[in-house]
């Protein structure tokens, strides 16, 4: 039986127990990894990719363009063994070594989604965008007023608290703006904005009610923290930071644990499946396939936490069959898997502002000007979609185009900075659906021998309507403004491309409808939590991560309280 060498007395089985097995090392992992270890625990954290060490393991990141064979461009080799990641902006040369290898990691795209993957230990924390707003209870209550999903089993107040417990350790720059629909977090000072972003802002907030123009607030440090530096505005945070200032597990959390000499990693351990003992009806362990040397082994422990990212988390579960969960572990409510969601985005409006030209900008800001959802809250009401979408603004000079210059001419033309560019880009709320959805290929197999994952997955006729009025609301804050030249480029973005998948393992207050309860643990199996982006039962108009950090540290706090109880 499945998990049985937990209870055989014999080395093996000693040396490969803990009391925490925490599957995954990316934004949530990271956090579980610290919040067990500095609770006493002893923690195995996996990662299928290989180590990332903090600085020794960012080769690029203090080079200069030039030093780029390619000059950050992809060769034909790169774009042939990674098609899926060059969709995506962030691929380049100088931090292409993050990425996953397509190839050797095949997925059925049964329509098209941009699967963004890391293959290190970190995982797409040493990618992310670093933006860090809180949910409100717009958010939180959106499924039970509107009927699309199910009702999340918390609200704001119950994870306000941790918000601002994982807000002061990874170190959030922005302001306290007193919007009831954007809580205010505990934040260091912010980057500042620029002359055109000061006007932008006083133009939007004069001329539109209810809608406000704030500065972003970004995981990136304005004030050094114990271990990290402050941010160098050097725009170059995807090569992974020498000087720790902006939030990566790999310069934060990992660190962290270690420091408790509780955390042991084990990378290139890929999680083929979660153990279950039928008679305890309890997760035992995992089971891991070395991606080097291609053998299986397992591990045990007393909880183990789920964090392998939304899709490969409900895989792994959904490969984790027994007699009583024949398709897929925890998985009697058939959820695991569905509801499948993405930001969309891909609205760019750009338009020139005039004047200011005694004006310029200093550095590379990580953060610019957010603009809140306003569409359904207050009286903004939209006749032909449900929730809204946020912007972000940016105000730059851009070089001047000097064409048909040469020699001096042109490198004289280039020292000067042409006018103000402002521009408009959003993120829009995608519903949960049912069908939208991740399943297993049986047909099919990858590296090692297993049913490739199948994604199944589109944007609707609400996020096709709201992506419309993106593009709309934002002409017209840009021709009240005054702003002249305006031009649009907007294409709807492909599921996946926004990074942001979250469902398919979902929290709720039924067993029948929802995987998860309150505090992120199984209603099947009592010892397995699910933090990641997987665990979210809406997907808000609002940038993710740090609601996973403070849902898994929550969720931390309650498992250890649960054992001390003896009830796991």
């Amino acid at each position: 039986m499945p998990g049985d060498s937990l209870y055989i007395n014999n080395e093996a089985a000693k040396k490969n127990t803990y009391d925490a097995i925490v599957i995954g090392s990316g934004i949530s992992g990271g956090w579980a990894a610290k919040e067990l270890c500095e609770k006493g625990l002893k923690v195995l954290l996996l990662d299928r990719g290989r180590n990332v060490e903090h600085i020794k393991d960012y080769p690029t990141a203090t080079m200069q363009t030039w030093e780029f064979p390619h000059r950050l461009q992809l060769t034909q080799e790169q774009k042939l063994s990674h098609p899926i990641q060059s969709r995506h902006f962030s691929y380049r040369e100088d931090n292409s070594h993050f990425y996953i290898n397509d190839l050797e990691n095949a997925y059925v795209e049964q329509q098209r989604y941009d699967w963004i993957r890391a293959d290190v230990v970190g995982g797409r924390s040493l990618l992310w965008g670093r933006a860090c707003y809180r949910w409100s209870d717009w958010e939180f209550e959106s499924n039970l007023k509107d009927g699309h999903g199910i009702d999340w089993p918390i609200r704001y107040k119950d994870l306000a608290p941790w918000y601002s417990y994982v807000e002061k350790f990874t170190g959030i720059s922005g302001n306290k703006d007193g919007l009831p629909h954007l809580p205010d977090g505990e934040c260091q000072p912010p980057f500042d904005i620029n002359a055109g972003e000061r006007y932008m802002k006083e133009q939007i907030e004069t001329k539109f009610k209810n809608r406000y123009a704030v500065h972003g607030r970004t995981a990136n440090l304005t004030q050094p923290v114990k271990g990290r530096g402050q941010c160098q505005a050097r725009n170059l945070c995807h090569r992974g930071c020498p000087f720790g200032a902006y939030f990566s597990t790999n310069a934060s959390t990992i660190p962290a644990a270690y420091a408790t000499g509780n955390l042991t990693v084990r990378p290139h351990s890929l999680v083929n499946r979660i153990l279950y003992d039928e008679q305890k009806q309890k997760a035992t362990g995992v089971e891991i396939i070395d991606t080097q040397t291609k053998q299986t082994e397992e591990f045990y422990a007393r909880i183990i936490f789920l964090n392998a990212s939304t899709i490969a988390s409900a895989a792994i579960l959904l490969q984790s069959t027994s007699n009583r969960f024949s398709n897929g572990l925890g998985n009697s409510s058939d959820q695991v898997g569905r509801n499948l969601m993405d930001h969309h985005k891909g609205v760019s409006v750009t338009a020139t502002l005039e004047g200011f030209e005694d004006k310029y900008y200093y550095g590379r800001r990580p953060s610019q000007l957010y603009i809140p959802r306003f569409r359904n809250i207050f009286d903004d009401k939209a006749a032909d979609f449900v929730r809204g979408y946020h912007y972000f603004l940016t105000a730059t000079r851009p070089r001047t185009t000097a064409e048909g210059l040469l020699g001096e001419e042109l490198k004289a033309a280039l020292t000067e900075p042409g006018p103000w560019q402002v521009n408009f880009s959003g993120y829009g709320e995608c519903l949960p659906y049912a069908d939208n959805r991740v399943t297993l290929d049986k047909t099919k197999t990858d590296a090692f021998g297993r049913p490739q994952v199948a994604i199944d997955c589109r944007f609707r006729e609400n996020e096709l309507n709201m992506h419309a009025d993106m593009i709309e609301c934002a002409k017209e804050m840009a021709e009240a403004s005054g702003l002249k030249n305006i031009r649009v480029n907007a294409n709807i973005s492909t599921p996946g491309n926004a990074n942001h998948e979250m469902g398919t393992i979902r929290m709720g207050r039924d067993a029948k409808t929802s995987v998860l309860n309150a505090f992120n643990q199984m209603h099947d199996v009592s010892n397995v939590f699910v933090t990641d982006g997987s665990c979210m039962t809406s997907a808000s108009y609002v940038n993710p991560s740090v609601t996973f950090m403070a849902l898994t540290a929550r969720a931390c706090d309650y498992a250890v309280n649960e054992l001390k109880k003896m009830n796991l």
